[in-house]
Order: C-alpha cells, then structure tokens, then sequence
C-alpha cells in the first residue's frame, strides 16, 4: 500500500443516519470517519481531509442552542457537502434562507435537477428522494447556484462551485433515494477527488503494516470467541508476526450447550495458530449472579474477560499486548465526546482503567460488513467470513498441556495439524471463506 488512504469525515450534527453516511462514503472505496461537531476546527484540518460532510440531525436551525460549528471551517478550503440539516447549516452560515413554513416534507418526494451541476452528472432531470425535514431551505448560500428543487423547497440542492461548497435538503444514504450513491461519488471524485483506494487489499495491507509496527516482536495473546470479527482480527495479526501470537478462548457459561467445543474444535481443526482455551464459567456466572442493569453486566464481563486474559499471559513471557476484535460502530456506540452512548461494548465502555495490557485493534475502523464483506470473494452463498494465512494448513492431531489453576479453571492448550475436513478457497487478500459450521460455532461473544 502505497501511503494513507484518502480521508473524509463525517461531522456527526446528531443524525441517526451518521454511520450510514461514512459506511456509504467507504462504498465508493474511500475512507471516512465519523467525528463530532465540537472536534475544534483546526483539528480537522490538521487531519487533511480531502472533504467534509455534515450529516443531517434532528433539530432546527432556528432553535435555540441549535448544533453548529465553527464558521472557520467555510474558509478552510476543504469541499463540504451538507445533508439535510447540514445543508440547512450551511445555508443559514452563509447568507442564505431557511424558513419555518409550517409544513415540512417527509417520505419519498420528487426532485427536479435543473442546472446542469456535477453532483447530479450520473443522474436523470427528475428522481425521487427520501426527505425528512420541517424547515426549508428557500434561499442557497450567497453566491451558490440552485441545482434542484421540489414543489415544497426551493433550493433543495445547490453549490458553490469556487468554494466547492455544497448542500443537498435530502438524504442521498438512504436506499429510498434513487441514484443518491451516484450523488456522493460525484461529490467525493469530482468535487473533493478522492482516490477510490479504501479495498480490501489495502485495508489488509495497512492493518499488518500498523501491528508490526505497535508489537515491535513481542509476544501477543488474543480474546478469541470464534465469531468473525476476533477470528478475522487474529488471522490479521497472526500475518503480521506469525507464531509471536496466542490466542485464548474463555468459556464464560454464557454459550449454547456445546458451543465452546464446537468453537475449539473448528480452531483447532482450521488455522495454524497457538490456541489455549480456558474454562471460567464459575467466575462469569459468579461476577453477573443478582445484577440485572444491562449496562453494568457489559462493563463486568469486559473487566471479567480482562482479568482472565491477565492471568492467562503469566503463562507467556507476561505477553503485554491483547488483540480485540473491536469494531468501529462499538467505538461510536460506546459513546464519549458529543456521542451518545447507545451501549457500551464489554470490549470499549466495560474495559478496566487499570488493565495491564496494550491493545492491539485491527479491526477498529472497520464496519461489521467490512469485515464480513464476501462480494468478490468467490464465496459460497452460505459461507463466513474466516481467516486463513497464505499456505497454512490445517489442523488435528491434538496435543494438550492442561495448566491447572483454581482460580480460572483448566486451560488447555492444543497443537497439531491435519488436513481437516472444512473447506476452504483462498481469495483475494489472503482472507478465506468456511463452509457454515454446525449452528453457532462461529457465534462468540467476546470480539
């Protein structure tokens, strides 16, 4: 990979639609991230985005207290899109009209493009768009052209074509909106020209890039559970540093009868990775027995599964960092800054302040589909997502060592390779699909 993808972000105004809009920006294969609209500006410009969107939220402009932003952002010279309350924004910022009409529009509408303008080069005169908005954008920005419109708003899109400054009413995201993707690609490539560089290949690329870099060879364990997210992030780092890697799978009670064999044995069977598996389902059940607040059973299974990872890494030199499989929607929804927090992840918001341990999160800017993502792959119908390193064989004959302790319970550690009777293609960036397993044997709960 030839240096750092091309970035976007996405100023959050508090949309529920903000994920959408960054996972739609990575379909056109270039990356984003969501921040929030009091990251000061100068921030986001330190971080050279090639462009910027403001998302829609639920407030009015004209409400007191309203969601705004630092007015040195227009001056900044980054190509900005506004959507649906973003263009609101923007229009009010500079110069333009948003009116209380007393009716808003909502649902599926007509649009009618008609200046030729470049965000809608990809799309006919007329199309229906997903609207939800009370207040209406009657007035571009000073110096804006109207591109399209709908029978309740007049300037329902416009641009600044010298500013590259520009705002849509609608919500091109969403599926309802017809050609609303051919919107944001011409906006990030003819507009901002970002490179559609953000493919599989190289987000594998920059993630082993990035593990050798923070291991420096030093030995790592992994929170395994056997679902695709820790699976895809271990077979990652495993790439990185090969046998430096362990991975520990905790059975913590809280798995579907034959669960935790199902998982061991497809681990075993499959991958070329040190596996040790440690049963402490006394201690989960223990630690959750009369709590009934779920936010307060995620935070105890995530110091739980630290503790226990703990422990477990006296038995490997004190290994310092632990792989997590952790997600870019768990970061956001785990909340902090302006976010809200919609639940903590045992492996964000439940995670101890005064763990031992250096984490090492591949999979961190990843959405869940990302990481599942099989279009390409040559994968059967029915098959996940699951790791494989180039040449790898598969595994049986078993060796175990069982490390006795009364405080965790019997950990077993198992060795060996055999042809194994799970198939498997390699595709393209060293990433393979499996055949379904038995129900549930790629269902975890850590990860």
């Amino acid at each position: 990979m030839t240096g750092d993808p091309d970035l976007v972000l996405v100023v959050d105004f508090g949309a529920q639609y903000a994920q959408l809009i960054a996972r739609r920006v990575r379909e056109a294969h270039v990356y984003s991230e969501i921040v929030p609209r009091s990251m000061p500006v100068a921030e986001m410009i330190a971080r050279r985005p090639k462009a910027i969107i403001f998302s829609g939220g639920p407030a009015s402009v004209h409400a007191e207290g309203a969601p705004s932003i630092d007015p040195a952002i227009y001056r900044s010279g980054v190509p900005l899109l506004g959507l649906c309350y973003g263009a609101q924004l923007i229009s009010r910022d500079l110069g333009g009209e948003v009116e209380r009409t007393g009716r808003g529009e909502y649902g599926r509408t007509a649009l009618k493009v008609g200046e030729p303008a470049v965000l809608f080069r990809d799309t006919p005169t007329e199309l229906n768009v997903w609207m939800s908005h009370f207040d209406t954008i009657k007035q571009a920005p000073s110096g804006a052209t109207v591109f399209a419109s709908t029978p309740d708003t007049p300037a329902a899109a416009f641009g600044d074509r010298e500013r590259a400054i520009y705002g849509v009413q609608f919500h091109p995201e969403v599926a309802h909106t017809e050609h609303g993707q051919d919107v944001l690609k011409a906006f990030l490539t003819d507009v901002a020209g970002c490179r559609p560089t953000w493919t599989k290949v190289s987000i594998i690329e920059h993630a082993v890039e990035e593990i050798r870099a923070q291991t420096r060879g030093e030995r790592v364990i992994c929170g395994l559970s056997g679902g695709v997210d820790s699976a895809v992030a271990a077979a990652l780092v495993h790439k990185a540093i090969g046998d430096r890697l362990t991975c520990v799978f905790v059975d913590t009670g809280l798995l579907r009868l034959g669960e935790a064999e199902q998982v061991e044995d497809t681990f075993r069977r499959q991958f070329e990775i040190d596996l040790v598996h440690v049963k402490a389902a006394d201690r989960f059940v223990a630690a959750l027995d009369d709590v009934l607040d779920p936010e307060r059973k995620r935070k105890i299974i995530g110091e739980t599964f630290i503790r226990v990872f703990e422990e477990t890494a006296r038995d490997f030199d004190d290994a310092r960092f632990l792989v997590q499989g952790t997600l870019y929607p768990d970061i956001v929804e785990s909340g902090g800054g302006d976010n809200a927090n919609i639940k903590s992840h045992h492996n964000v918001g439940g995670l101890p302040d005064d763990m031992n341990f250096e984490l090492v999160e591949p999979l961190r800017n990843l959405f869940k589909d990302e990481v599942r993502d099989r279009r390409g792959a040559g994968a059967p119908g029915g098959g996940r997502l699951a790791p494989a390193v180039p040449g790898a064989r598969t595994r049986g004959a078993d060796h175990r060592h069982d490390h006795g302790r009364a405080d965790r319970g019997a950990t077993t550690r198992r060795r060996g390779r055999d042809r194994g009777d799970q198939a498997r293609r390699a595709v393209p960036g060293d990433l393979a699909v499996v055949r379904r397993a038995p129900r549930g044997a790629h269902r975890g709960r850590h990860g």
